[in-house]
C-alpha cells in the first residue's frame, strides 16, 4: 500500500512545528523577568508605587488625574512597571556616577525606563527623621552593601531631574545575606516636605546593580 503525501499534509506538521518554536522563543524571551529580582518597596520606588496602586487597574482613566506621574510612565512604557523588579544593570565595577548621567539616575540608566525621570508630583511616603527602608527581593540575591542619598534642601523633584550634584550622601551599609526581605535603618537630620531618596542595591550574586528613587514627604 502506499501512502501519498501532500503538501497540505506536510504543511500542517510544519505549521504546528512553528507553533511551538514560537511559543518556545517566547519562553526564552520572558526567562529574566520571570526569574526576577527586587525593588525597594518601602519607601517604595516610583515604578514599584505605580504597579502597586494601578497595576490590576492601570486602563482607568482616573490615573491620568488621580495620579499624573504614574499615567505619563504608563503611557511611555507599560513594561517599567510590570518590570518593576528588573531594574538592574551590569558591570559597572562601582563606578556608579562615572556611569550613570546626571538626569537618569532614577531610571539607572536604563532608556526603557526614561519615564521614572521626568520631574513631577510623584506620589509620597510620609517619613521621619530616622526610618526603615525594605528591599524585597524575588531571588534572594543578597547585598554586598546599599548606598542611601536623599535630595539636598532647595532641590525640587516636581519641576527637575535628578543629579548626582542635587544628594546628600547619608548611608552605607555592609553585606547582607541572601533573603527575599532585607529591612535596614536610616538616619537623617534637617530635611523637611517633599524629597527623593536615592538608593543603590549592589547585589551580591554578581556585578549588578540596582538604581532608585523614592519620593517621600519628612514630616
Amino acid at each position: 500500500m502506499r501512502i501519498r503525501i501532500t503538501s497540505g499534509n506536510v504543511a500542517r506538521p510544519r505549521a504546528v512545528m512553528a507553533v511551538v518554536i514560537g511559543a518556545l522563543a517566547c519562553l526564552f524571551i520572558w526567562a529574566p523577568t520571570a526569574s526576577a529580582h527586587g525593588t525597594i518597596v518601602d519607601p517604595a520606588s516610583r515604578a514599584y508605587q505605580c504597579w502597586r496602586t494601578w497595576g490590576s487597574d492601570h486602563m482607568n482613566p482616573a490615573m491620568q488625574q488621580q495620579d499624573p506621574m504614574c499615567w505619563q510612565a504608563f503611557q511611555a512604557n507599560a513594561d517599567t512597571m510590570w518590570n518593576w523588579m528588573s531594574a538592574l544593570r551590569d558591570g559597572l565595577g562601582g563606578n556608579f556616577q562615572a556611569r550613570t548621567p546626571d538626569g537618569q539616575l532614577c531610571s539607572n540608566a536604563l532608556t526603557r525606563n526614561d519615564s521614572l525621570n521626568n520631574p513631577g508630583q510623584w506620589k509620597t511616603t510620609n517619613l521621619g527623621a530616622n526610618f526603615t527602608m525594605h528591599l524585597y527581593d524575588q531571588a534572594s540575591h543578597g547585598a554586598d552593601y546599599f548606598r542611601v542619598y536623599v535630595s539636598k534642601n532647595g532641590y525640587d523633584p516636581t519641576t527637575q531631574r535628578l543629579g548626582w550634584g542635587n544628594l546628600d550622601f547619608i548611608t552605607q551599609t555592609g553585606r547582607y545575606a541572601p533573603a527575599n526581605d532585607i529591612t535596614f535603618n536610616v538616619q537623617t537630620s534637617g530635611y523637611r516636605g517633599r524629597h527623593v531618596i536615592f538608593t543603590i542595591w549592589q547585589a551580591s550574586h554578581q556585578d549588578q546593580t540596582y538604581m532608585w528613587c523614592s519620593d517621600v514627604n519628612f514630616g
